[in-house]
């Protein structure tokens, strides 16, 4: 067709991905443990999300901000950080809110929160 934009059956742009791995009762707080895989070809000095954690009773309970950089080009990392004064099992979901910061060398990266995708090995489920 004449004027029609061009149409790409090229696949999706690699991701980040964040996976929630595990949760471990420590004292009175949760230590929660992300495995995040750059899969793209991009160095990101700064990843930093938007974390809204539900209660199982599907009430807000928190809402923080985590650094998840530096990532580099496809490399897997582990990143674990500690929720504090809630119990694992008060927790029923977490939400990637938003990408606050996402940086590589050049500056200011596009895209991020598009091009994240999460999953869960747990039974709190991780979404954006």
């Amino acid at each position: 067709m004449a004027g029609a934009e061009p149409q790409s059956n090229e696949p999706a742009a690699a991701s980040v991905h964040i996976e929630l791995n595990k949760l471990d009762p420590v004292d009175k707080n949760c230590r929660a443990y992300l495995v995040v895989n750059n899969a793209t070809d991009t160095s990101y000095q700064s990843y930093k999300v938007d974390l809204v954690l539900f209660q199982t009773d599907g009430v807000i309970g928190k809402r923080f901000s985590l650094e998840l950089g530096p990532l580099h080009p496809k490399k897997k990392t582990v990143k674990l950080f500690d929720i504090d004064a809630i119990s694992c099992d008060k927790i029923g979901s977490l939400l990637v809110n938003d990408v606050l910061e996402c940086k590589t060398g050049t500056g200011p990266a596009e895209n991020c929160l598009q091009n994240l995708t999460t999953s869960t090995l747990t039974k709190v489920q991780l979404s954006k």
